[in-house]
């Protein structure tokens, strides 16, 4: 008989990802690192949604698949950052010749 994992597993590695996600944000002041922590952050959001909605039943014992919709939303959302975000960056690098979040003042003038 296979076993299942808990919720809490799910719910502790979500916390990890998103937490190093934090941190790469805080931290790091280089746009594309910054960037993929955003993205950590939206995947270990994801995954909560993912996890909840596995182990939330309906009263009729079907599978809930709110938190289905809720994760294609935000990978939806996480594409159109990644086209936009990646541009961004790329102007900034083609201006400034570095993408250093304190030297890209860019929109200040």
């Amino acid at each position: 008989m296979p076993t299942t994992i808990p919720l809490e597993w799910y719910l502790i590695l979500s916390a990890l990802v998103f937490t190093i996600g934090v941190v790469g944000v805080m931290l790091r002041r280089n746009a594309i690192v910054l960037f993929m922590s955003i993205e950590l952050m939206l995947n270990a959001v994801n995954l909560t949604f993912l996890a909840f909605a596995k182990f939330r039943t309906g009263a009729t014992g079907q599978v809930d698949v709110d938190g289905h919709v809720m994760a294609f939303f935000v990978i939806a959302l996480a594409a159109a950052e990644a086209a936009v975000g990646l541009a961004i960056i790329l102007a900034i690098f083609r201006h400034r010749k570095s993408i250093n979040i304190d030297e890209a003042n860019l929109m200040r003038h």
